[in-house]
């Protein structure tokens, strides 16, 4: 390895670690901000929010990769360029491409870092962080017991505290009531003047001590005595009354991580291209459901009557039903005539007249089944369509991200060698311009692929490919010392209006 490939990657790594580290908290910070609502307030312990936040980390990986690639090129690029360090390689005969053979090696072992992460860590991690998420969200809210709130966290239990002190245990004003015995009691009160509250040292149990109080019971009436029966209000006053709750319905419950690995997010690639060749087979496998249920009610008939029984002509709403059985032939009552088919106004017209309402009627009902399973057809199949584009899209974007850091260091490192500036302004400016760009054309494409405007593969890779022509534009300005917009007649502009100016502002001599 050269000297300038070293000092260039030492110059390198250390941007380009900090980058990532800024993207990862800001994406990190984006996603926790969603479920903040859901977290707050159920008194998580620490090491579960570590755990959560892990693994939100780790799937976000592939968004933080190629904007870090971004800033780290642009950094290296522009201070080299401002301190005249990338004009003096290139007077000694080093071209701006050997220059950045070695971030091309470090961004292709990134791009296939970024790869494996897609395809091996992600589905794991992407599993257990639903898998967590879902516990806090099944788990009761922390026991908070404010002054004047009526807290009902304790399963069948509501209380409410006047005051409490500043040991966080006195309380005084105490109300409590009981409904574990909703049934057979219509009221179980307990009112306390004062009373302690904590919990024990293994944080297993919740005590309440309460003093000088009085509880009130008053039994419901059974629905096998007497109406004029009456029932006793009973009122028990108390110097010392303990409770003890139990604080396991608090605890975070782990649920099993197995129902989440079938998911879109938790699949590998192999496991996305099994489930697309199964959609692919159901979608085909509904199409032909919906022509065979077309077809099978179009090769119904109805077996004539016996005519001798019917009259001539009847009333329509006095026609006897006609039994209706699968026939194998065409056997429907047909007008023995000469008439041709041009004659008739309609095709009701070619059968017996005592028989039009019963067919017309027939017809209506195997059109309304038919019309009822067609969209049945069409809408499982829609479905299907959709979550194979999905999961389509979830396979090839996974190659897009890894791609796109590749392609990241031909803008940024031309960029950086172009505007010749270091540091992290103009550094963070460029990259967010860019990637802004680039995440917008990767949620457009996705809207038209669920739109069945473009396949999953183009909708995924298409944002990547569009900025590889960008790419080799700015790298071919950057390699001739060539300006990225020339400004020639923008000049020329500027200085005619000026002269326009100026004479209009110069006063006129008598």
């Amino acid at each position: 390895m050269k000297k300038i490939d070293k000092y260039i990657l030492k110059s390198f790594i250390g941007p380009f670690f900090v980058s990532f580290g800024i993207a990862l908290f800001v994406l990190v910070m984006q996603f926790l901000w969603l479920y903040i609502d859901e977290i707050a307030g159920k008194g998580v312990n620490i090491f579960i929010m570590l755990e959560l936040i892990g693994y939100m980390s780790v799937s976000t990986f592939p968004m933080a990769l190629p904007i870090a690639v971004l800033i780290a090129s642009v950094m290296v690029m522009g201070n080299l360029a401002e301190r005249y360090e990338l004009s003096s390689m290139k007077s000694a005969g080093v071209p701006l491409i050997r220059i950045m053979a070695g971030l091309i090696f470090v961004c292709a072992g990134v791009a296939f870092f970024s790869y494996l992460c897609s395809d091996f860590i992600i589905p794991k991690s992407t599993a257990k962080f639903k898998s967590r998420l879902t516990d806090i969200r099944r788990q009761k809210p922390a026991l908070t017991l404010e002054k004047g709130v009526f807290n009902e966290d304790f399963r069948q239990f509501v209380i409410r505290i006047g005051d409490k002190a500043k040991d966080g245990e006195t309380i005084s004003g105490v109300m409590i009531e009981d409904h574990t015995n909703a049934g057979k009691t219509k009221m179980n009160q307990i009112l306390a003047d004062s009373g302690q509250m904590y919990t024990t040292r293994d944080k297993r149990y919740f005590v309440m001590n309460l003093f000088r109080g009085t509880q009130y019971q008053e039994p419901s009436a059974q629905q096998n005595v007497r109406q004029n029966q009456k029932f006793p209000f009973v009122r028990t006053r108390f110097g010392s009354w303990t409770k003890v709750w139990d604080m396991k319905e608090f605890e975070l419950v782990r649920s099993a991580e197995d129902k989440y690995s079938k998911q879109r997010g938790s699949l590998t690639m192999n496991e996305l291209r099994a489930n697309m060749d199964s959609l692919r087979n159901k979608i085909t496998e509904g199409g032909q459901s919906a022509v065979d249920d077309i077809t099978l009610n179009l090769r119904r008939r109805v077996e004539p009557p016996n005519l001798e029984k019917l009259p001539a002509q009847p009333h329509p709403g006095n026609v006897p039903k006609t039994p209706v059985k699968q026939s194998t032939g065409p056997v429907l009552p047909k007008q023995e005539t000469t008439k041709s088919l041009n004659e008739y106004a309609s095709f009701a017209e070619t059968f017996q007249g005592q028989f039009r309402y019963n067919l017309l009627k027939e017809a209506k009902t195997l059109s309304g089944i038919a019309k009822s399973s067609v969209e049945t057809r069409i809408a499982q199949t829609e479905s299907r369509r959709l979550e194979w584009v999905k999961t389509g899209y979830e396979l090839y974007i996974k190659y897009s991200f890894a791609l796109v850091c590749f392609v990241f260091l031909f803008i940024g490192a031309p960029m950086g060698a172009i505007i010749r500036k270091g540091g992290f302004g103009y550094p963070i400016l460029v990259s967010i311009i860019f990637f802004v760009a680039f995440i917008f054309l990767t949620i457009l494409c996705r809207k038209l692929a669920e739109s069945n405007v473009m396949t999953p593969f183009w909708a995924a890779m298409m944002p990547c490919i569009s900025m590889i022509p960008v790419g080799g534009y700015l790298t071919s300005k950057a390699m001739n010392d060539a300006q990225l917009f020339r400004n020639e007649y923008l000049n020329r502009l500027i200085f005619w209006l000026s002269k326009r100016f100026q004479k209009k502002s110069t006063p006129e001599t008598v």
